[in-house]
């Protein structure tokens, strides 16, 4: 034991008295809005009066859990007055009012006496010459010299107490807190799926979203472009087919332009297609398109490629998207005069890492297409993270699942 887990663990007793008491406060209340409940009334005034429980609960795990350095899981409260009633974490809140009622004032109690046990024998010796009632371990001195003897064996007492005795309590109040208050194993893994079903809803109807925006822009690409020129070839095509008798060289002019115009009619065609699958990924393979990018990039990049293995085509394709974004906002945003790639495999997943040494400060908010990325990744229940300090430098992070 030492002064500083004595300190820590007198802080932690205080707060328990602190909130102890008010638990004593909240029980008829409790009672009250039982009651309520029965009338009718309560059921408009359980479900706030829960969540509001909740939070406190919850601040309580987090504190005991950093007193004893156990990492805590925020928990879900129930919503509605039905689920509130039939929610275990609404009778776990309720059992730990009752018991931090009681033990929590008990134990808060023993640390404040404790921790004010010797300043408050300091002050009884400097008042005892004015006020001769005061006693020390429980006698009334006959002198200075009993008073400095009977005052340096209530410090001592009270100093062992401190020292030896709070950390002990505080560890005890933290630990049936969080014991009160963790659920089981069982509820704890219903409630990351839960938490996993919500993320992938979320990120598939952002998939959805994205791909509706894709279809529009592919069709209206269409539409303005190639449809558009298809239609001003078939016009030249018609008009050289009637003049083809009398006027030959206005058909040749004609038929030559059509030709020109099929063939910008291609290229446009194989812009759109570039955009939904590259045909560099087919020819080259993701590393030989990934170093491709590198060498493109108006900025010095250095790329490396690890064993990649087989990657799925839509992981292909993401990672190259992801590679080609990133480095566009290198070259148009950063002022970078150096960029970084790494493509590796482990653990299942394809792990793409952008970096560059530009002026940093890039958000999502900017313009700058990290929306996009975060999106096509989050499609393929990929992670991105972004890291962008203000001076830089700047780290995209991107992980892809490999196992479908």
């Amino acid at each position: 034991m030492d002064l500083r887990s004595a300190v820590r663990g007198s802080g932690v007793l205080l707060l328990a008295l602190a909130t102890g008491l008010p638990a004593l406060v909240a029980l008829p209340l409790v009672l009250v809005n039982c009651l309520l409940v029965v009338m009718g009334v309560g059921i408009f005034v359980l479900p706030a009066a829960a969540a509001v429980l909740h939070r406190w609960t919850e601040w309580e795990r987090r504190r005991a859990g950093r007193y004893l350095g156990v990492q805590v899981d925020p928990i879900r409260s129930a919503t509605g007055f039905k689920q509130v009633v039939r929610s275990p974490v609404t009778r776990r809140d309720l059992r730990w009012l009752v018991v931090h009622a009681l033990f929590g004032v008990v134990v808060g109690l023993l640390g404040l006496v404790a921790t004010v046990g010797v300043p408050s024998t300091l002050v009884s010796l400097a008042l005892w010459s004015s006020t001769p009632d005061i006693t020390l371990l429980g006698v009334q001195p006959s002198g200075w010299g009993a008073a400095f003897v009977l005052a340096a064996g209530q410090i001592a007492l009270a100093g062992a107490l401190f020292v030896w005795g709070v950390p002990p309590l505080a560890r005890a109040q933290a630990r049936i807190s969080l014991r009160l208050l963790t659920p089981p194993e069982s509820e704890i893994e219903a409630q990351r799926l839960a938490e996993r079903v919500d993320v992938l809803a979320e990120t598939r109807a952002g998939a959805l979203e994205a791909h509706g925006a894709e279809l529009r822009r592919i069709e209206r690409d269409l539409h303005d472009g190639t449809q558009a020129q298809l239609v001003s070839i078939a016009l030249r095509l018609g008009i050289a087919e009637k003049a083809a008798a009398d006027d030959p060289e206005t058909a040749l002019r004609l038929v030559r332009e059509a030709r020109g115009g099929a063939e910008e009619a291609m290229a446009g065609l194989r812009d759109v297609v570039r955009t939904l699958y590259p045909p560099i990924l087919a020819d080259r393979g993701l590393a030989g398109a990934v170093f491709a990018l590198g060498a493109r990039c108006a900025v010095t990049t250095e790329v490396s490629v690890g064993d990649l293995g087989e990657v799925p085509a839509a992981v292909e394709a993401a990672a190259y998207f992801v590679v080609a974004e990133s480095l566009t906002n290198v070259a148009k945003h950063s002022g970078a005069e150096r960029a970084t790639v790494a493509l590796t495999r482990a653990d299942g997943e394809l792990r793409v890492e952008v970096g560059d040494d530009g002026a940093g400060g890039a958000t999502e908010e900017g313009g700058t297409g990290l929306t996009g990325i975060r999106q096509r990744v989050a499609a393929l229940d990929g992670r991105t993270s972004v890291h962008s300090p203000a001076g830089g430098p700047t780290r995209i992070e991107v992980a892809l699942p490999c196992g479908f």
